[in-house]
Order: C-alpha cells, then structure tokens, then sequence
C-alpha cells in the first residue's frame, strides 16, 4: 500500500513539473541618452551713444579747441545754426559739437550762447584735450655771412616764433652746432596764441653753422636754420 502511494505521489510531481509556466522574457528597452540642450548666450546691446541738438542763439560764436575761451578758436558758428552735441565738461557750461564746418573734426562751444534740445545731464562728461605747441619756426639775421678773415668774431642774431593751442608753458632751450646750449627755458602761455624770443651767437670762425631752437614740453618739437660763414684774406 505504501508503494503505491509514493509511485502516486511521484506522478504527480512529474505531472506538475510539465505543467508548469515558463516565465515571459523581460524585454529590455533601449536606454535613451538625453540630448543636452544648449542656452543661448544673450548680448546685451550696444548702448548708443547720447547725441543732442544744439542751436545757436547768438549772431556769431566762437568753437573752440577745449573748454574755456583760453584755448584756440577752431571755428565760427552763426546764429540759428544747429550741431551735434556729443559731450560737456563737468559743469555743463560747455558743449562738445560735431564741427559742422568739419565733418570729422569736434569743438567746444559755451552754453551761454547755444541752446540745447534734450536732457544735458544724459551727455557724457568729456576730458580736456591736451594743449600743446603746434607750431614753431626760427629765422635768423644774417643768413649768410662774408667778411674779412680779421674781421671774427661775427656775431648772428636769431628770433623764433612759438604758438600754443591753450594756456600753459613750454620749456626750451638754444642749440648750436658747435655743442653750445643754453639754459632750459621757461616761456608762459596765459591763453592760446603766439610768442617771439629772441637770442644771439658769436661766430669765432668760417664754417657750416646751424642754431636749433628745441622746445621740450608740453611736447617735443623743434625749428633749425643753418647758415654759411665765410671769409676772405
């Protein structure tokens, strides 16, 4: 009897090991890699500069190199006449224009005698221009020198004309040929404009000679005149 069971029991075993479900596959889907999303960079604009009109209101106005009526006069505007005003000085008593009678060039022009459309207080403060000297020449008395060779030594007088943009001072000083130079030099300018000085050099013999006038600040410049000294037995 107890064989029996155990072949029954068996066969059931066997019976539900055939029966039983084999387990669906797991699918595997393919993993996506994110896409990376870039951010644009945003340029901020390009802020534009402040411009304003500007209007005369006298008959005839000075322009100017710089800010005050020491600097040098670039230009005339008339009355009702109107420009581009691009800058003022830190007080907003002067106006820095488009030159009308310049295309590129700029200038300053007093507010007391303009009349401003717009905000003034929106324009940028501009820096006076440097001043400097922009012009110098020598001329020298005689040109030319002949005499008798007893007749040293030859004395030759010079004079120099110096002109500045603006108020300040140059320093300068004489040079000669012969290695001598003069003490530097100082020479005030209270406004724009012009200065004469003057000087002299005695000649021991003939030769080749030239006499350089060399100013050094606000700027480096110079003006040279040469000149022949001959003589005769």
């Amino acid at each position: 009897m107890k064989r029996c069971l155990l072949f029954a029991g068996l066969i059931s075993t066997f019976l539900m090991a055939c029966t039983a479900t084999t387990p669906a596959p797991t699918t595997i889907l393919p993993t996506r890699t994110a896409r990376a999303t870039s951010t644009p960079t945003l340029i901020p604009p390009t802020a534009t500069p402040v411009q304003l009109t500007l209007r005369v209101t006298d008959e005839l106005v000075n322009c100017r190199y710089g800010p005050a009526t020491t600097y040098a006069l670039v230009n005339e505007l008339k009355e009702e006449q109107a420009a581009r005003v691009i800058g003022r000085n830190h007080s907003s008593t002067w106006w820095y224009i488009r030159d009308p009678g310049n295309p590129n060039g700029m200038c300053w022009v007093s507010a007391d005698v303009t009349e401003i459309q717009g905000k003034a207080e929106r324009l940028p403060v501009v820096s006076p221009p440097p001043i400097t000297i922009t012009k110098a020449s020598l001329r020298i008395e005689p040109a030319r020198i002949i005499v008798a060779c007893d007749q040293f030594p030859q004395t030759v007088f010079f004079e120099a004309e110096i002109t500045a943009n603006g108020p300040t001072f140059a320093i300068w000083r004489w040079e000669a040929s012969t290695g001598v130079k003069s003490d530097d030099r100082i020479l005030v300018f209270e406004e724009a404009g012009m200065k004469v000085i003057n000087g002299y050099y005695q000649i021991a013999a003939p030769n080749d000679y030239w006499i350089r006038l060399h100013i050094f600040k606000p700027n480096d410049m110079s003006a040279q005149v040469n000149f022949p000294v001959n003589c005769t037995p």
